[in-house]
């Protein structure tokens, strides 16, 4: 990120407010430690591109550790998603792909060592969110290859109260956001079971990094790959291989499909925070449609689509 009009922002945003005593790296710890252990439920307030949608969530962390998190949307379509321990137990089928896939953020995989190699972690003010007493962190990264974050932490629970995902000019890219937070009084095993509208989610096995086909000729710094997965394309059939890579924050995901002949043209779009690229490879097996989607600046993404190439390739470079 080109982080110097970021750093404006939340400079000037937060320069009045005292700071607390404790380090960014403190609280990344607490918040980390909060998400497994602390049980709550509210409601929040997700934006992107200017779409605004309002959410209930329910977490129950029980005994030996086992989470389950129940997500409700509260305006348009009733839809619902349940997940226990991160995984996706049930979903309703038009409920947006970022709101199962993700968190509202993903602080039980953190490590904080790794993070302060690609972002510049600060405290800077503290704020007020859903009546709560919230600090607030700056995350800027360190280059152009990933977004800058606000995050304003729950001052008694450390839990996230608000998060903004801002690009390299200090505009708005995404925002979740608590209207109402319940902390005292743990969610009831009713509250976090699913309806029976939810189907139960089909989970694809994932594959050995190791056996992955296909390999980058460039990443940008300090990503790497997490997964590697087959599923069937709802269009052909298919088989689809998705990679994913993160650099413990950020995340974006690699989907290769064959074409078969098929006429599909080179392709790129942005709504709010998520890109998606795509572009057409040859291989010895025929055409392969490249996509790349995930939260990581346009021309990072066409990059990376144009860096992918098979093993057998890389093999007889």
């Amino acid at each position: 990120m080109r982080f110097v009009p970021v750093t404006s922002l939340l400079l000037c945003s937060w320069l009045a407010m005292p700071a607390s005593a404790a380090s960014a790296q403190d609280w990344l710890q607490r918040l980390a430690e909060a998400e497994r252990r602390q049980s709550f439920h509210g409601t929040f307030v997700y934006e992107r591109n200017g779409s605004f949608s309002t959410h209930s969530v329910a977490r129950r962390v029980e005994e030996g550790g086992v989470l389950r998190e129940r997500l409700l949307q509260l305006d348009g379509p009733a839809q619902e998603v349940v997940r226990v321990d991160g995984q996706v137990e049930c979903v309703s089928d038009a409920l947006t792909d970022q709101l199962v896939n993700s968190q509202v953020w993903p602080a039980r995989q953190l490590d904080v060592k790794q993070l302060t190699e690609w972002y510049d972690l600060r405290v800077v003010g503290e704020s007020r969110v859903a009546g709560r007493e919230a600090v607030v962190l700056a995350l800027l990264p360190r280059d152009q290859h990933r977004y800058g974050i606000e995050l304003h932490l729950d001052q008694a629970t450390s839990l996230p109260l608000k998060s903004l995902l801002l690009n390299d000019k200090g505009q708005l890219l995404e925002r979740f956001q608590f209207t109402q937070l319940e902390t005292e009084v743990a969610p009831t095993l009713q509250e976090v079971t699913r309806g029976s509208d939810c189907e139960p989610a089909r989970i694809t096995e994932a594959q050995k990094v190791a056996e992955t086909e296909w390999q980058s000729d460039w990443l940008p710094p300090g990503f790497s790959l997490s997964a590697v997965t087959n599923r069937r394309s709802p269009a052909s059939d298919e088989s689809v291989t998705c990679m994913v890579f993160d650099d413990g924050l950020a995340k974006f995901s690699v989907f290769l499909e064959p074409l078969r002949g098929a006429a599909v043209e080179d392709a790129r779009s942005q709504l709010g925070p998520t890109v998606a690229v795509s572009r057409r490879l040859s291989t010895t097996d025929g055409d392969m449609m490249v996509t790349v989607v995930g939260e990581i600046p346009l021309g990072t993404a066409e990059r990376v689509a144009l860096s992918m190439r098979s093993a057998e390739v890389q093999a007889s470079r």
